[in-house]
């Protein structure tokens, strides 16, 4: 038996389970950049591919896998997966569903708290021997905590439950929007209550997105969504970048539609140094100048912009090694299940 692994060896190896089943299996190992080259002769008879959540597994690369049996995204996403192709062939597309849930809900805290306590903006000073300065800005003008605010969360999947069950204890209000309203007993286990979507647009302080990408999903925070929300609540997505209409993003900042965003993803990835979102605030140069004291000495002293809040992180809410060693059990219980003729779990194409 022969499985093809695309995405980082390294990864693979380091978590790679050692079960009896998956010593025994032949592995080749081809990096998001080598399989759009193709697939090696010796490898074309593989049963088993498991990819990186990010990559892009298509029709025509199916093809040259005729005895192929499975796909397993390594993580949750599989919009790289031609699901549909794979479908026809009677192959088991499967992801890790649930598998990064904690992991992703404390990086959506991370970035609601980083947000709400200007945590850059601060550093910043601080190194710029501006503390007292900042200290005194925010005094004045403010620090709101967690438990003050109304939270509204897109979507009520199991990233979104984790996250609603770290945010009661904080003291919040929290709501939630999906695509069907769940049972009274599922709202009170998580202490959360149904909203409308527009409503809670109009009335929560933050808003947390937590859908997967669909062609319904793509786009969706665009600047009629933007525009429903206050002026002065955040957004945090820490689902995927394509949800977000980016020009529509940037103009809700510049023009004041939204105090802040929180933004574990980024579309396209890799974030290029030009991406639009980066460069949101007035006197572009001074903010990309490679100076660091320069630009602790402006976010010190340029405080009304800076209090724009803006808080990036590299996409790295479910890549935990908790996450990853779990995940890549999964995937090999896969494998074996689909050896032994068994249905494997978490199928998203329809098999």
């Amino acid at each position: 038996m022969k499985a093809i692994l695309i995405g980082n060896r390294e990864r693979f190896e380091k978590f790679y389970p050692h079960t009896a089943f998956a010593d025994t299996v032949e592995k080749f190992y081809l990096s998001m950049e080598e399989v759009t080259q193709g697939i090696p002769a010796e490898a074309r008879d593989a049963q088993f591919l498991a990819a990186d959540a990010i990559a892009r597994v298509p029709a025509d690369l199916m093809a040259l896998l005729p005895d192929l049996k499975i796909i397993h995204s390594e993580g949750v996403a599989y919009n790289g997966i031609d699901c549909a192709a794979a479908a026809e062939r009677g192959i088991y597309v499967c992801n890790n569903r649930g598998v990064n849930a904690d992991a992703v809900a404390e990086q959506t805290i991370l970035l609601m708290l980083g947000l709400l306590r200007s945590v850059t903006a601060g550093d910043a000073a601080v190194r710029a021997g501006q503390q007292i300065q900042r200290k005194e800005y925010m005094m004045v003008n403010g620090i709101t905590e967690l438990g003050e605010c109304r939270i509204g969360l897109i979507g009520f999947g199991d990233i979104a439950k984790a996250v609603a069950k770290r945010l009661v204890p904080f003291g919040c209000e929290v709501f939630y929007n999906a695509s069907h309203r769940k049972n009274e007993e599922l709202e009170a286990e998580y202490g959360v209550k149904w909203m409308e979507r527009e409503e809670m647009l109009k009335s929560c302080d933050i808003i947390s997105i937590h859908v997967p990408v669909t062609p319904d999903t793509t786009g969706m925070v665009n600047e009629t969504f933007l525009k429903t929300m206050r002026p002065n609540a955040l957004l945090i997505n820490t689902a995927r970048g394509e949800i977000v209409d980016n020009a529509a993003l940037k103009k809700a900042l510049m023009e004041g539609w939204i105090a802040g965003i929180g933004l574990d993803t980024v579309a396209p990835e890799p974030v290029a140094v030009d991406h639009p979102l980066l460069h949101l605030l007035p006197d572009e140069p001074d903010m990309v100048d490679n100076d660091n004291s320069r630009k602790a000495t402006r976010a010190a002293t340029h405080m009304d912009d800076v209090d724009k809040k803006i808080l990036f992180s590299p996409h790295i809410g479910g890549v935990t090694t908790g996450v990853f060693r779990k995940g890549h059990r999964n995937i090999w219980h896969a494998f074996e299940q689909v050896s032994k003729g068994e249905r494997p779990a978490n199928i998203v194409n329809g098999l």
